[in-house]
C-alpha cells in the first residue's frame, strides 16, 4: 500500500510535490495501489516513483516526469499522458486503453502485456521500449519512433500506423491484421510468424530486408512483408513445396462456354484430364466474381502447365485469351473447336504466337475424349517441353 505521508504532500498539489521531492531527492515516493484517479498530476515529478496498481484513470499527467517509474499493473484508462515523459518506466501490464500518449516519451519502457486498446500513441517516442504481448488493437501510433522495440507477440490488428519508424523492431509473432502501413518504414523487422492479412500500404511504405528467420537459423531477408510467411514455408515445409511442384507440373487451365450443352464438353474434358493425372481447373467466365476478373485469369493460367480452350460458340474467350496469351509465352494454348463450327473473328489474332497450338476440330464429346491424349495432351506436352524443358507430370 501507499505511503501515508507521501499521499499527504502529493493531495496538497503539484507544486509542493515538487518541492518535497527537489528537498528529499534521496527519498523514493511509494504510491503504490494509490487512488488517483482523475487527479491533476500535470507536470508533476514523478520519476523512479512506485505506482504499482496504482489507479490513474483519467489522470492529467501531462508533460509528468515518470521516468524509470514502477507502473506495472497500474489503471491509466483515458489518463492524459500527452509529451510524459515515461522513459525506462515501468508499465508492464497497465491498463492505458484510450490513454493520450501522444509525444509521450516512452523510450526503453516496459509495456509488456500492457493494454493499449485505441490508446493515442501518435508521435510517441517508443524507441527500444518493451511491447512483448502488448495489446494494441485500434491504437494510433502514427508517426510513431518504435525503432529496435520488442513487439514479440503484441496485437497490432487494426492499428494506425502510418508514417511509423519501426526500423529493426522485432514483430515476431505479432497480429498486423489490417493494420494501416501507409508511408511506415519496416527496414530490418524481424517478422518471422507475424499475421499480415489485409495490410495497407502506401508508395513510400519502406519493407527491406525483412528478416524472416528466427535468431537461431541463417538469416534470410524479403522485402514483401506480405510474402514473407509464404516464403518461410516453403523453404522449410516440404508438403508446401510439393504443392507448389504439383501446381506448377500439372495444373491444366480449362476455359469454354458455361451454357448446358458445352458444359457437358468441358466437364468431360476436366474428368479425362484427371484420370491422366493432371490436375484440371475449370474457370466459369460467365458467373459474377468479386476479384477482377483480369487479376485472376492470369493468376490461373500463371499457375497451369497449359490452357485447354475451348473456343466452341464463344463469347467470353476472346477477352480470357486476350489476357492470357500476348504475356505469357511460357504457357502452351491448345484450342479446341466443335465440327461445324466457325472460329470467332479476333481467332485469327492468335494464331501468330508460337505457344498458341494448331486448332483441334473434333466432331463429338466422344471423339475429343478419345483423341485427347493424341490431339490435345501431347501437342501441349511437347509445345511445354520445347518453351519451358523437361518436367513432365509422374
Amino acid at each position: 500500500m501507499a505511503d501515508p505521508a507521501h499521499l499527504e504532500v502529493l493531495r496538497r498539489g503539484v507544486d509542493a510535490w515538487n518541492a518535497w521531492r527537489t528537498e528529499s531527492p534521496s527519498v523514493i515516493p511509494d504510491l503504490n495501489g494509490a487512488d488517483l484517479h482523475r487527479a491533476d498530476l500535470s507536470r508533476a515529478d514523478l520519476r523512479e516513483a512506485w505506482l504499482r496498481g496504482a489507479h490513474l484513470e483519467g489522470a492529467d499527467l501531462y508533460r509528468a516526469e515518470l521516468c524509470e517509474a514502477h507502473l506495472d499493473g497500474a489503471y491509466l484508462s483515458r489518463a492524459n499522458l500527452h509529451q510524459a515523459d515515461l522513459s525506462g518506466a515501468h508499465l508492464s501490464g497497465a491498463d492505458l486503453s484510450e490513454a493520450d500518449l501522444s509525444r509521450a516519451h516512452l523510450s526503453r519502457a516496459y509495456l509488456s502485456r500492457a493494454n493499449l486498446h485505441q490508446a493515442n500513441l501518435s508521435e510517441a517516442h517508443l524507441s527500444r521500449a518493451h511491447l512483448d504481448g502488448a495489446y494494441l488493437s485500434r491504437a494510433n501510433l502514427c508517426e510513431a519512433n518504435l525503432s529496435r522495440a520488442d513487439l514479440n507477440g503484441a496485437d497490432l490488428s487494426r492499428a494506425h500506423l502510418r508514417g511509423v519508424n519501426l526500423c529493426e523492431a522485432i514483430l515476431v509473432r505479432a497480429n498486423l491484421t489490417d493494420a494501416d502501413l501507409a508511408d511506415a518504414d519496416l527496414t530490418g523487422c524481424l517478422i518471422y510468424g507475424v499475421s499480415a492479412w489485409g495490410l495497407k500500404f502506401s508508395d513510400k511504405t519502406k519493407q527491406r530486408n525483412l528478416i524472416i528467420t528466427t535468431l537461431r537459423e541463417p538469416e534470410i531477408t524479403v522485402d514483401d512483408i506480405e510474402v514473407a510467411q509464404f516464403i518461410y514455408l516453403m523453404l522449410n515445409n516440404q508438403k508446401i513445396r510439393d504443392v507448389i511442384d504439383t501446381i506448377t507440373s500439372k495444373a491444366v487451365l480449362i476455359l469454354g462456354r458455361f451454357t448446358d450443352e458445352r458444359k457437358a464438353v468441358l466437364d468431360a474434358l476436366r474428368d479425362e484430364l484427371r484420370k491422366r493425372n493432371y490436375l484440371p481447373i475449370l474457370f466459369d467466365f460467365d458467373k459474377p466474381a468479386e476479384r477482377d476478373i483480369t487479376e485472376t485469369v492470369s493468376l490461373l493460367a500463371r499457375m497451369a502447365r497449359f490452357v485447354v480452350a475451348d473456343i466452341t460458340d464463344a463469347k467470353s474467350i476472346p477477352q480470357e485469351l486476350g489476357i492470357i496469351v500476348p504475356d505469357l509465352p511460357s504457357v502452351p494454348v491448345q484450342p479446341l473447336l466443335l465440327e461445324g463450327s466457325d472460329e470467332y473473328g479476333m481467332f485469327e489474332h492468335f494464331k501468330r504466337y508460337p505457344w498458341v497450338l494448331k486448332t483441334y476440330r473434333y466432331e463429338s464429346q466422344e471423339q475429343l475424349i478419345g483423341n485427347l491424349a493424341d490431339r490435345v495432351i501431347r501437342p501441349a506436352e511437347a509445345k511445354v517441353l520445347e518453351l519451358r524443358g523437361p518436367t513432365v507430370p509422374t
